[in-house]
C-alpha cells in the first residue's frame, strides 16, 4: 500500500501534468466534442457512473462513440460504434475529457481502469487494497488489455470470460502496481501508453 508521502507526491504529479496539458488540448476537445454531438446525434460529451478511490462513485468523462444507448455489452457497442467513434476508441482520445477527472480528484493519470458498479465496488478482503488509490487513465492492467474489445468479441460469451479470466487478472495485476508503485513505473506506464501501440 502506498503511504502518505507517495500518495501525496502522486496528486502533485497529476495535478501538475494536467495543469500543463490542459491548454493544449480544449481547442482540440472541443472540436472532437463537436464532430462526435454531430456523428452520433447526441451530446458528444459522455458521463457515466464508475466506482473511484474508497469505493465511492464518480463520473467518468469520455467522448461519446456511440449511436445506442448500450454501454455494458461489447457486441452491441459495436454494432452501435460510429466510424468516427471507432477512431476515438482505437487511438484512445475519447478518454481525453478525463484530464478533466484527474484535474478535479476522481482519478490519476495512471492507476486502475475505473469501472462500472459491480466490479471494484464488490471486492473483498485483500483486493480492496486497489480501492486506496484513485483509479486511472492507463496503467499495466489497461496496457495489457489494450485490445480488450477484440478478445472479447472472441469469446462465445464474452460476460462470462471478463468475469472468470479478464477481471480477476486484473486485480492482481493491479495489486501488484500498488505493492511496487514508483513514480518513475508511472511515468514509464504514461510513455508507453502514448508512443507504444
Amino acid at each position: 500500500m502506498l503511504t502518505k508521502n507517495q500518495l501525496r507526491i502522486k496528486r502533485i504529479f497529476d495535478v501538475s501534468i494536467s495543469i500543463v496539458i490542459l491548454p493544449f488540448i480544449i481547442i482540440p476537445l472541443i472540436l472532437l466534442l463537436g464532430i462526435a454531438s454531430v456523428s452520433t446525434g447526441k451530446n458528444g460529451l459522455f458521463m457515466q457512473k464508475r466506482i473511484g478511490r474508497f469505493g465511492k462513485p464518480f463520473l467518468c468523462y469520455k467522448i461519446r462513440s456511440l449511436k445506442g444507448s448500450a454501454h455494458h455489452d461489447v457486441k452491441a457497442m459495436k454494432h452501435n460504434e460510429t466510424p468516427f467513434g471507432s477512431w476515438l476508441r482505437r487511438t484512445k482520445l475519447d478518454e481525453l475529457p478525463q484530464v478533466i477527472n484527474v484535474l478535479v480528484g476522481d482519478m490519476s493519470w495512471v492507476g486502475p481502469r475505473p469501472d462500472v458498479p459491480g466490479y471494484a465496488d464488490q471486492l473483498t478482503g485483500d483486493d480492496r487494497v486497489i480501492l486506496q488509490v484513485r483509479p486511472g487513465i492507463t496503467g499495466p492492467a489497461t496496457l495489457k488489455y489494450k485490445n480488450e474489445d477484440v478478445l472479447l468479441l472472441q469469446q462465445t460469451d464474452a460476460n462470462t470470460y471478463n468475469d472468470t479470466v479478464i477481471w480477476p487478472d486484473k486485480v492482481a495485476i493491479n495489486k501488484e502496481y500498488i505493492r511496487n508503485w514508483s513514480l518513475s513505473k508511472d511515468l514509464n506506464y504514461m510513455f508507453t501508453s502514448v508512443f507504444k501501440k
